[in-house]
């Protein structure tokens, strides 16, 4: 290669086949062309056929890849460091050996970094074979985004295109004594030293692999390896930016996301030793960084997990977890215009810790919602001619009540494929419903952990597929709950209406396990039926005289008489 290459594109390796095969022909088939590239590859004491691997592309394309083989270091640090120190390309850019490109990322991104002067460009991420890669950054192409207010503190991995002159300008590497997440103080410095940050969000660049076997680094560490790289990480962080809401703007994420990752679902099967160890860790960092704007950024679940930690309530904690696993999310305690989920801990004079951190603020809750909402009871009520259904349903709301509106609709239209995986939606604000029809009464249940709406709904002569579902409201939103019905008896198929024009109303589950009331006339009325008859008589007549006009026009045709075509004025 005679002039310097536009992109250097590292690539840490270690017993990453046959994923590795795939991730260096996605380098070698990028639309940059190869003489735009290098790559360089560093074998990290691979056990397997990788390092093989690495010098047969070698061999087949030594203009382009370059390959480094040494001991094992134990992590992606070391190799990604020996590679800065070669790499001679205007930018470099980061990626798994195990993960692969879009074919035009790197042209994309260099062509997006040479346009708007950018250090760093951020290629829009998707995982594959299941693993989550955070989403909110790539709505749309930024030339100009902030490290403070947007989505890209929950986006720090490595995986992108820095400047190498401001790598080399302020001599960034990995911190090689971290097994985990030592690409975030990279790329944190990074960010925090650019002049300009950038995002290609309208095509996908990167493809970031969950491995069958879920041998990914950070898929293996275990919690305290974990809980220490994350306090590192943080201590690291706050040298580089100051305190206050910059601070919080990038911190937030270490709570949400790692520290919330400790006191998850395995946390209660731990061995109270370990629990005891982790709540350590989290209160130590809670001491120094859980400031009140951090602790109201968080949803309610992940912040009542962290204050439970912080404050060393393990047995709390755990049943915060447990019950949220067995029995679904808490209750919803109203009280004016406060709304408080219910988790253990909550006003335990033992504990001490304040509503505020029970308080449900601006985050949206449709999942929980939805997951504490039951079916109880479903039946017809007839009387004459008309038909009532009625339910009784399990609401996961306590105390003032009556300020959330809780009622039961019979609701025409599909719920929209954004409430499939919560099972419920926020409305819009300005959305506006028809009055409730029908009589709603609500009382606690026995144990007092939720509220039963009790509904009779009087059903109309119409033909329709209606959907039962509940709505009220919380923090000045309305939210609409399907009702679901998987699993539970249904009132049998009931006629209803007058003898001469019967109806029939049937309770049904859809394949998306809710409720829904489908109801239709069972003989269609005399008139409409005369006029369909009509209608279809009228229809073969036409269809017949059309027949007959193509014949007669073909046989004109062939014995030569022509169409006219008007004719003109003298």
């Amino acid at each position: 290669m005679s002039a310097a290459p536009d992109v250097s594109v590292i690539v840490a390796v270690y017993n990453t086949m046959p994923y590795l095969t795939e991730c260096l022909n996605s380098l070698l088939g990028q639309s940059i062309g190869r003489h735009r590239l290098e790559i360089v590859a560093v074998d990290d004491g691979s056990t397997d056929d990788s390092g093989r691997e690495l010098d047969r592309f070698a061999a087949l394309y030594p203009d382009t890849v370059r390959v480094i083989h040494q001991p094992n270091s134990g992590g992606p640090a070391a190799p990604s460091n020996r590679a800065l120190e070669v790499a001679t390309g205007r930018y470099v850019y980061f990626i798994g050996s195990d993960d692969y490109l879009g074919e035009e990322a790197l042209e994309r991104m260099v062509k997006y970094a040479d346009k708007h002067g950018s250090d760093v460009v951020v290629g829009k991420m998707v995982g594959t074979n299941g693993r989550y890669v955070h989403q909110a950054l790539f709505k749309q192409n930024d030339p100009d985004v902030s490290l403070y207010d947007s989505a890209l503190p929950f986006t720090l991995a490595n995986t992108k295109l820095f400047r190498r002159e401001l790598v080399e300008k302020h001599k960034l590497r990995f911190p090689e004594h971290l097994p985990v997440g030592s690409d975030q103080p990279f790329t944190l410095e990074a960010c925090v030293r650019a002049r300009r940050i950038s995002v290609v969000a309208d095509y996908i660049c990167y493809f970031a692999v969950k491995r069958g076997d879920a041998s990914n680094i950070t898929y293996r560490a275990d919690h305290l390896a974990r809980l220490r790289c994350t306090a590192e990480i943080m201590d690291f962080a706050a040298g580089l930016i100051e305190a206050g809401p910059r601070r919080d703007a990038v911190l937030r994420r270490h709570f949400t996301w790692e520290l919330a990752k400790l006191v998850q679902d395995d946390f209660p099967g731990l061995d109270r030793e370990l629990q005891r160890q982790i709540c350590a860790g989290i209160a130590r960092l809670a001491d120094t960084y859980f400031t009140d704007g951090i602790r109201d950024a968080m949803d309610v679940k992940r912040r009542v997990r962290i204050a439970l930690a912080h404050a060393g309530a393990i047995d709390e904690l755990c049943r915060a977890i447990t019950s949220e696993q067995e029995h679904g999310a808490p209750s919803f305690v109203l009280e004016g215009e406060h709304v408080f989920a219910r988790y253990p801990g909550f006003r335990d004079a033992r504990i001490g810790l304040p509503d505020r951190t029970f308080q449900l603020l601006e985050e949206s809750v449709p999942g929980q919602l939805a997951r504490g909402t039951e079916l109880l009871a479903s039946a017809w009520e007839q009387e004459g001619d008309g038909l009532t259904y009625t339910a009784s349903v399990r609401v996961p709301v306590v105390g003032d009540v009556g300020r959330a509106g809780v009622v039961l609709r019979l609701v025409d239209g599909a719920m929209p494929k954004s409430a499939d995986k919560p099972g419920a939606r926020r409305l819009k604000p300005g959305h506006t419903l028809p009055a409730p029809v029908g009589e709603m009464r609500v009382e606690p249940t026995e144990d007092g952990a939720a509220t039963v709406l009790h509904a009779r709904i009087p059903l109309a002569y119409v033909t329709a597929k209606r959907g039962v579902r509940v709505y009220l409201d919380l923090v000045g939103r309305t939210y609409e709950i399907p009702v679901r019905g998987e699993g539970l008896p249904m009132p049998l198929a009931r006629r209803w209406g007058r003898e001469a024009d019967p109806y029939r109303a049937s309770a049904v589950v859809n394949d998306k396990g809710r409720v829904v009331i489908d109801t239709a006339r069972m003989y269609p009325p005399k008139r409409a039926l005369v006029l369909r008859v009509l209608k279809g008589i009228a229809g073969k007549v036409k269809s017949r005289a059309v027949g007959l006009r193509s014949i007669g026009a073909r046989k004109l045709k062939s014995a030569g008489f022509k169409k006219p075509n008007g004719s003109k004025r003298k």
